[in-house]
């Protein structure tokens, strides 16, 4: 088997997995007990861990709330955010191709009472800033839009998105996900208010996540969504992950010493990959534009080849038709839908996530797999389009 779905999860890097370890057996006190050594050391390990994913997004460490993943950290960022900023006013902004996890969030809003704009997508992903900039009102709370998507790739322009709602008084919330650990986030430097991470993208496990809170210049007022005792600075409450949350806080220390050399290796894999499919394939179309993408992303269209019936005749190679979050749905991706592809285009697309551990050999082999298969499906005309 050889493993090309790193957008969907990442393994464990054994670094990793060596540091988390003694909190699963002798130091397995809990952060939050402040009256004996076991606490102490628990609580010591969180922090030390806070401050390797602040160094990581050019934060302070004490803005770092724990979460439980990306999910209850987008969840946390826009419920959160709208309820604190109700005074202002009760609409915000995102875009069509947003993870679910937003997405739905702002659903649950609008089903309160919320307005909500959702921007359509420029045909290569990226945000179109004149419609950015008009959809802004008087009452615009919020704008959340993703750095890097976790389908097509596309890596927004951050930074301009953050200066607009910087000069407009309005708070910017990114998905950051897909990017963070694989390319250079700066919250200063991108003026984002609020920022969501998850430890399982990034070679560390699963469980673990965290939010940015922006405290100053300005501070970004957030409602908490969990009651209990208070933990995180009153805005996450419940029984801190250590072993999870040392992970997390090693993964970043790993990605900052390592990340630009390998976003340099896995880009070139990825290029080379695309040039492999489209030498030995027609009709083979790269989803999104290749300008800014991640480095180890490659979603591509086969025409003809229904995406279902390609991962069939290749069992030896995981791979995804689009987001794993989303994986139970029947219907075709609703981000390349939003760029304009029909149903029948979305079904006959495929994304490639090239991660840390794989080779320039496994990457030819499935590559190899690929021609094989999209040659056999359709010579039998057993693409599956109607």
């Amino acid at each position: 088997m050889v493993y090309l779905d790193n957008h969907a999860t990442t393994p464990v890097d054994p670094r990793v997995l060596e540091a988390m370890l003694p909190y699963f057996g002798p130091k397995f006190g809990n952060a939050a007990s402040r009256g004996h050594r076991f606490g102490w050391e628990a609580e010591k390990a969180v922090e030390r861990a806070r401050r390797q994913i602040a160094e990581l997004a050019g934060a302070a460490a004490r803005e770092i709330v724990f979460t439980s993943g990306a999910t209850e950290s987008d969840n946390l960022a826009i419920k959160g955010a709208m309820e604190a900023g109700r005074r202002k006013g009760n609409h915000l902004i995102t875009m069509a191709t947003e993870h679910r996890a937003v997405l739905d969030t702002v659903k649950h809003l609008e089903r309160l009472g919320c307005q909500a704009t959702v921007l359509a997508p420029r045909a290569d992903g990226l945000i179109d800033l004149g419609a950015l900039r008009a959809a802004l009102r008087p009452e615009t709370v919020l704008v959340s839009v993703m750095y890097a998507n976790n389908e097509i790739g596309t890596i927004q322009p951050v930074a301009e998105i953050g200066a607009l709602c910087r000069e407009r008084g309005v708070l910017f919330h990114c998905d950051a996900v897909q990017a963070f650990g694989k390319i250079a986030v700066d919250v200063e430097r991108d003026a984002i208010d609020l920022l969501s991470v998850s430890a399982h993208k990034m070679y560390g496990p699963k469980g673990v996540g965290a939010l940015y809170v922006r405290r100053r210049n300005p501070r970004a007022a957030l409602a908490a969504q969990m009651d209990g005792g208070g933990h995180e600075a009153g805005m996450r409450s419940g029984t801190l992950n250590v072993p999870g949350i040392v992970g997390f806080g090693e993964a970043c220390a790993i990605c900052r010493k390592e990340m630009e050399a390998e976003a340099a290796r896995t880009g070139a894999m990825r290029d080379g990959l695309a040039r492999r499919l489209r030498s030995a394939l027609d009709g083979v179309h790269v989803n999104g534009t290749m300008e800014r993408r991640l480095p180890g992303n490659l979603n591509v269209t086969f025409d003809g080849v229904d995406a279902e019936a390609l991962l069939l005749a290749m069992p030896e190679v995981a791979l995804s038709t689009g987001s794993a979050c989303s994986s139970a749905a029947v219907e075709p991706s609703h981000v390349l839908q939003a760029l304009g592809m029909s149903r029948q285009q979305a079904q006959a697309s495929v994304r490639f996530g090239i991660g840390r551990f794989n080779t320039e050999e496994e990457i030819e082999w499935a590559a190899g797999k690929a021609v094989e298969a999209v040659r056999k499906l359709r010579g039998m005309g057993l693409s599956g389009w109607q």
